[in-house]
């Protein structure tokens, strides 16, 4: 997805991805690649994936493939001194809003170090969507 691709490349340096709720459903759900359990919703949605522009450096998409209402977007970044390859499987709805965003990464040790790195990253992440859900009408 071109939209999401642009603001990621345009703000991820800042740790914030400012805007990204706009470009989501509010039924959403995301699939992260190292929990079982999908989370439901733009709150957690945007806040997972603010909370993964905090712990990404050198983030840079290297190819993206677009069918109909579905994209690949296939990333290189590291954590800490470890290298992922990924790929972010993004389907939108008819109003063109992400309804669907899927992570993959490897190596076993990239997924690893998110894993760490998100979990410590948790705490802020939920705040971050309670706020969100409290500033809703």
């Amino acid at each position: 997805m071109k939209a999401f691709r642009d603001l990621v490349e345009s703000s991820i340096a800042t740790g914030s991805l400012v805007g990204v709720d706009s470009l989501l459903a509010d039924d959403v759900v995301f699939r992260s690649p190292v929990a079982f359990k999908p989370y439901p919703g733009k709150a957690i949605t945007a806040a997972i994936l603010n909370g993964v522009s905090r712990v990404f450096e050198d983030f840079h998409y290297v190819s993206s493939i677009e069918e109909d209402n579905r994209s690949a977007l296939v990333f290189e970044a590291r954590i800490g001194d470890v290298s992922v390859n990924g790929c972010d499987f993004i389907t939108t709805n008819a109003d063109g809003l992400i309804e669907e965003f899927t992570v993959m990464v490897r190596p076993m040790s990239g997924a690893k170090a998110l894993m760490e790195a998100m979990a410590a990253q948790f705490p802020q992440i939920e705040a971050d969507a309670a706020r969100f859900m409290e500033q809703q009408p």
